[in-house]
């Protein structure tokens, strides 16, 4: 197979493998051969090939609906919340910089956050609900 192909095939999300499996298959249903009812071709020795995605299937995802939008931020409490990335306390500070030059009636509040970006932190979010009007979150990557 030429590399030219190989690219394609890769770009496309298909692997050679599978691909040989389905000609042998298609070569073998031609032939008159019984199939076996399963996704893979049995080769000359009496083996099965099965080609599988390596990408795998992902699972289903739960959508959640967004917050409303504030329609000012003017008077509000913004809590500017880290995940403990490398540089995102700077990038928050430099942003309630911004904020005291700009618009000294938003109040911002610094918080980092207790564990990774995929970990609950109870006591936070326990803040948040009950002192800011939003949030602004620093995730990283």
């Amino acid at each position: 197979m030429d590399s030219k192909r190989r690219k394609l095939l890769s770009l496309l999300g298909i692997s050679p493998a599978a691909l040989l499996a389905a000609k042998a298959a298609g070569a073998k249903s031609a032939a008159g051969a019984g199939d076996r009812g399963g996704n893979g071709a049995q080769n000359s020795g009496g083996h099965t090939v099965e080609g599988l995605n390596p990408r795998g299937i992902p699972p289903a995802v739960q959508l959640f609906a967004m917050a409303p939008r504030l329609k000012t931020v003017e008077g509000k409490t913004l809590f500017l919340v880290s995940d403990g990335f490398p540089g995102a306390d700077t990038f928050l500070h430099e942003m309630q910089i911004w904020f005291s030059k700009h618009m000294p009636s938003v109040k911002t509040v610094y918080r980092l956050k207790a564990g990774s970006f995929t970990q609950e932190d109870p006591a936070l979010n326990a803040e948040i609900k009950a002192h800011a009007n939003g949030v602004i979150m620093a995730i990283g990557h």
